[in-house]
């Protein structure tokens, strides 16, 4: 467009220095036309320059002349910068305007529109994951260890006896031991049955070395009845002295967990030497290493079920909304609230962005580039400025000539 452009200022000189020849070499004889397409070419002429120098003069100095107002967009870069954020704080960041955008937009209905598409499924598999991935990628393994033995000491700090002992009051009350109790008297049973070839064993090691060997036998297989028997009405009868004897210990070891010095003391120094231990803060930190591992592992996986359930739980929740307008009312109601805030207290820092973005570009290649984006139009501008610039000296000579035969 330059090569066009100047082409015709060339052209419009050729015209008006062979113009000129023709009414040196003629004289007064000269034909009657020449003038009008002089008086054109040389208006062309002036048009064509005079344009060549105001698009010229705003991205550089023409021809390297140090002439004033010229090169306006290197020199007035930071002020083009400050005037655009001015711009779009006044007239995009008010609240007015963030309010009835947002409000407009409908967000939580497009949004959940999209989510619940069956069509966006996969996208929302992928996203979801990656999300998940990249938090897991933020939490170094160093800060998760520090957490998990901060964690540790917060929670050793308060006294665990009486809230311990009030639960287990409360349980007791509830009767939620008894399938504890049950539990251990089945097992205890089932040990029982099991265990001949020990009674046997601890007989033949503890009895009498005197005693014949068929009288140990006797003795043991006597206990043994003795105990799967006694074991058996334990598991079956749920009023059995033992098994009350458990539930009144339980009672009394929850009271003295609230209201014994000594039973709360001791509880609180098996609780610290606990956690205490670097096999405890250690195998917290495995365990973290190895759950982390596990779980990028399956977030690889598009098939597995963390990541089916991740996807399942957002298409949930964004069919949810988008079927209830009342909860879609609500959540454009915060949004709006939302905007509003950041339009508040946070458009200067925001618009900042602009500015210092501008600041920070190079003058000759801010120049250059918008002379790029722009630079077609303005060459229209200098061929305008050459076409009109003849019509204007053709009409103008013409006139004359006219008035002035």
């Amino acid at each position: 467009m330059k090569i066009v452009a100047t082409g015709l200022l060339v052209g419009a000189a050729v015209i008006y220095f062979c113009m000129r020849w023709l009414e040196h070499r003629d004289g007064a004889d000269v034909a009657a036309w020449v003038g009008f397409v002089r008086a054109a070419s040389e208006a062309g002429m002036v048009g064509a320059l005079a344009d060549w120098f105001a698009v010229t003069a705003l991205f550089r100095q023409p021809l390297g002349l140090p002439i004033p107002h010229t090169a306006l967009i290197p020199r007035k870069k930071d002020q083009i910068g400050d005037q655009l954020g001015g711009f779009v704080q006044e007239n995009f960041m008010t609240r007015e305007v963030i309010e009835d955008r947002v409000a407009s937009l409908d967000l939580p209905r497009r949004v959940s529109t999209w989510f619940a598409d069956p069509a966006n499924k996969p996208r929302v598999n992928d996203e979801v994951s990656r999300i998940f991935k990249l938090c897991s990628e933020m939490l170094r393994d160093e800060d998760v260890e520090r957490l998990i033995q901060a964690a540790l000491k917060w929670a050793a700090e308060p006294l665990w006896a009486p809230p311990a002992g009030r639960i287990l009051e409360q349980l007791v009350a509830e009767n939620r031991l008894e399938p504890v109790i049950q539990l251990a008297c089945d097992r205890a049973h089932e040990w029982a049955l099991g265990a001949q070839p020990l009674i046997d064993r601890v007989v033949d090691r503890d009895g009498p070395a005197w005693a014949p060997r068929f009288v140990t036998h006797l003795v043991g297989d006597r206990i043994y009845r003795e105990l799967t028997e006694f074991t058996y009405k334990v598991r079956a009868d749920p009023q059995h002295e033992l098994r009350i004897a458990m539930h009144d210990f339980v009672e009394d070891f929850a009271r003295e967990l609230q209201e014994d010095d000594e039973t709360i003391a001791k509880f609180e120094n098996l609780k610290s030497e606990l956690l205490g231990r670097d096999e405890v803060t250690g195998a917290a930190s495995t365990a973290w290493q190895a759950g982390k591992a596990v779980i990028e592992q399956m977030l690889d996986d598009p098939e597995s079920t963390l990541r089916t359930s991740l996807s399942d739980a957002v298409v949930q929740l964004a069919e949810r909304v988008r079927d209830d307008e009342p909860l879609q009312a609500k959540l454009n109601g915060w949004a709006v609230r939302a905007a509003r805030h950041v339009a508040d207290n946070y458009s200067a820092e925001i618009i900042s962005v602009i500015t210092e973005t501008v600041r920070g570009w190079d003058a000759a290649e801010t120049s250059r580039k918008i002379e790029l984006q722009v630079g077609r139009d303005l060459q229209f501008i200098r061929i305008n400025g050459t076409v009109v610039g003849s019509l204007a000296g053709l009409a103008i000579y013409t006139v004359s000539v006219l008035l002035f035969p």
